[in-house]
């Protein structure tokens, strides 16, 4: 194939060549090396970059490492002496794996990961070095505290800021070809005191969520003091695309999401790719990616093609909410890292391709203690589980009355093009709980629940195949917020965000649920068990009652709910303008600091930074949108309008007549496209500052122009057309 192309008039189409040769690259790629996979097991390497509890406990002397557990464990405060033990026994054992530098790792309000390397040389007074790492090195860092997103907390000359060792998510190593790095899991604080980043509230939510939690076990005969946790198993939805198409497409680069581009002739309308067989170059990326992973310790679990064309999925087993975070921000990085070894790009934006589903991160969510288990467990019997019924009737309580912060904490310029749609959760939140809990709650709210739906069996028909356990409720992939036997699932959560925002929301809501459940039930006992039966009954009847509003077991997708939603007052922000404000409700403030989680201040400040990150997302899209119209779309549009020109005059010499449609269809997109770049300059003109004004006028101005791009395409001569289309960058791997 020619990687380059003339248009007729002789002139070199430089874009279309380029084109072209991200399409021969593609065809002609070879795979790197494979590794010596059958000499070495996932359980032989899982974990072997981490300074992991077997690895304290090889390492530390005892009375340290006991020490130590009871503060990962149970959350006891970190006792002084314990840091410079510790501390010396990292730095041992990352210098053994050829480590030479370590860094608090830490995640700034932009959502992504920050890291600041310090070498462990320590000068000697003979002119020579040793390797050092003191207990304060390892508790704490100084970056910068004005450099990052701050929602106006930090001034530019106010740039103290703090790094704080987390220590109940371990410390891991990272490998490059050249070196290895200790990284240490961090909080960051400003001098202050307030929270500069996502992690924080992470644990502070965690904290708040474990005291209420408390209480409620107590009641029901459980006072013990192990940690309850708020546990997170997040569904990483992801794109890949060759290196080739990816460099060929500044808005890809520069944006992750393509601003133009036509649908390919084919796209997800057969249902072939979901759980289709991963092509082999996917498959080799994804063997070593979850490598990587594993030796990170990250619990892996899960891969498998999802709907669109070139679209897939990896999941890890359930962890802490606060290690969960942090290893979904490395699956992100490592994704992106291993995907550039095979020549190829992970784009994990909500929507990358316009008409195709759009990718999310599924978070499944649940509590629990190493004495009580799991607290979302109904078992088989949850008309009979008082204590689940309480946990679960308190998220009921948290969702309804905190929809719209639900709603706010997912909210992003790239969601917004995702939520809503016949691929995702609609931007109504709503909870699903399957037949069996329904029909329990409906039994409370009329007097009494008796009974449960029987779990039963599936016979399929064939002989040769065993029955099924069959589950008591169905799934219900349209629902933001789904109970799937022993979670919850909030489905609203964009692919490229931090899963922190979600989790604080999620851990202090319930935290403030579970407070009003505990206050009201013991009040009504005051300590006499034989008043907790009577008492459960009669708050879950308040409970269902008041809030039952936002339960729906149906078609999430369907325009009966969205005006059934409206009859019941939930709330519908169907963008990020809508939704941000949420935020700023008083409710929403009043909560977060009455549980420690964040001060207004911090709600402020974050909300400030939303706003500005949206706004900037819009501006630098509307900036690609005008470059690319200008400089790519509309020379090829006119290239080839040249050359309609060029052969109907031509033809007309000779007396052969032509038919000037396709002449006259390309000369009005193209004065479309002329027109609606001027006007999305104009309507960008104010840099959108602006977030309502960015949503209501910027964006459908992008769209006008995608509009006439889109229609060129589909007309202007493949040979000219400068951009890899959807069919080459969704189907050839």
């Amino acid at each position: 194939m020619s990687t380059e192309t003339t248009s007729s008039n002789g002139t070199s189409s430089a874009s279309s060549s380029t084109r072209q040769a991200a399409i021969a690259g593609a065809l002609s790629y070879s795979a790197p090396a494979a590794f010596e996979f059958v000499n070495t097991t996932p359980e032989d390497v899982f974990g072997e970059n981490v300074f992991s509890k077997a690895v304290m406990k090889k390492r530390l002397p005892k009375a340290i490492y006991k020490s130590l557990m009871q503060t990962i464990d149970s959350g006891e405060k970190l006792d002084d002496t314990v840091a410079d033990i510790v501390a010396s026994a990292m730095k041992d054992w990352a210098v053994e794996k050829g480590a030479t530098h370590y860094t608090h790792v830490f995640y700034p309000l932009t959502g992504g990961t920050a890291e600041k390397h310090d070498s462990f040389m320590a000068p000697t007074g003979d002119g020579s070095t040793i390797a050092s790492f003191s207990g304060k090195e390892l508790c704490q860092g100084e970056p910068d505290g004005s450099s990052f997103p701050t929602g106006g907390i930090r001034q530019t000359h106010e740039a103290r800021g703090y790094t704080i060792w987390d220590v109940t998510s371990p410390a891991y190593i990272l490998e490059n070809s050249n070196g290895t790095t200790l990284c240490i899991p961090t909080a960051f604080v400003s001098w202050t005191g307030e929270a500069l980043d996502k992690k924080t509230p992470v644990l502070r939510s965690m904290r708040a969520l474990d005291q209420q939690a408390h209480r409620i076990t107590k009641l029901f005969g459980h006072d013990d003091k192990a940690f309850v946790a708020s546990t997170a198993g997040p569904e990483q939805e992801y794109f890949l695309v060759d290196k080739g198409f990816f460099y060929a497409r500044p808005d890809l680069l520069n944006a992750g999401r393509t601003l133009f581009g036509a649908a390919a002739p084919k796209g997800q309308e057969f249902d072939d790719h979901y759980f289709g067989a991963i092509p082999e170059r996917v498959l080799s990326f994804m063997f070593e990616s979850e490598r990587e992973l594993f030796r990170l310790g990250v619990p892996i679990k899960t891969r498998h093609n999802e709907v669109a064309p070139g679209q897939y999925e990896i999941a890890p087993i359930f962890e802490t909410a606060n290690v969960a975070t942090d290893h979904q921000q490395l699956i992100m990085m490592v994704l992106k890292k291993v995907a550039k070894k095979y020549g190829m790009e992970c784009l994990t934006h909500e929507k990358p391709f316009a008409g195709l589903n759009g990718s999310g991160k599924h978070v499944n969510w649940s509590l629990g203690s190493s004495s009580v288990g799991n607290l979302l467990d109904p078992g088989d019997t949850p008309h009979e589980n008082a204590q689940f019924l309480v946990f679960c009737a308190a998220v009921i309580k948290a969702v309804y009355k905190h929809q719209g912060l639900l709603r706010a904490v997912v909210a992003s310029a790239g969601n917004d093009h995702r939520l809503g749609a016949n691929e995702a959760p609609p931007a109504i939140i709503s909870i699903f709980l399957g037949s069996q809990l329904a029909d329990v709650f409906e039994q409370i709210k009329g007097g009494g629940a008796t009974s449960s739906l029987p779990k039963g069996s599936l016979e399929v028909g064939v002989d040769t195949l065993p029955p099924l356990d069959k589950d008591a409720g169905d799934r219900n992939r349209t629902s933001p917020f789904a109970f799937t036997g022993n979670r919850f699932e909030f489905r609203a959560v964009g692919s490229s965000a931090s899963i922190a925002g979600p989790l604080v929301a999620m851990n202090t809501i319930v935290a403030e649920s579970l407070d009003y459940c505990a206050s009201k039930l013991e009040s009504a006992t005051g300590g006499d068990e034989s008043k907790l039966n009577a008492a459960v009954q009669e708050l879950l009847t308040e409970i269902i009652n008041e809030c039952g509003s936002v339960i729906f077991n149906g078609d999430g997708y369907s325009d009966e709910w969205h005006a059934e939603a409206e009859k019941r007052g939930l709330l519908c922000n169907k963008t990020t303008a809508d939704a941000l404000p949420a935020l700023l409700e008083p409710a929403v403030k009043e909560m977060f600091g009455k549980y420690g989680v964040l001060s207004e201040r911090e709600v402020e400040s974050r909300y400030e930074t939303y706003v500005e990150q949206y706004c900037m997302t819009v501006r630098v899209e509307a900036n690609l949108t005008k470059k690319i119209a200008r400089t790519m779309i509309f020379p090829a549009a006119i290239r080839y309008q040249k050359e309609l020109a060029t052969t109907c005059a031509n033809l007309k010499t000779v007396g052969i007549d032509f038919d000037t449609k396709t002449l006259d269809r390309v000369t009005e997109l193209v004065k479309g496209l002329q027109d609606s770049t001027t006007a999305l300059a104009e309507a960008s003109a104010g840099g959108c500052e602006d977030m309502r004004q960015a949503c209501d006028e910027v964006l459908p101005a992008m769209l006008k122009v995608r509009e006439y791009s889109d229609a060129l395409e589909a007309i202007v001569a493949d040979d000219i057309w400068p951009l890899p289309t959807y069919q080459e960058m969704l189907f050839i791997k």
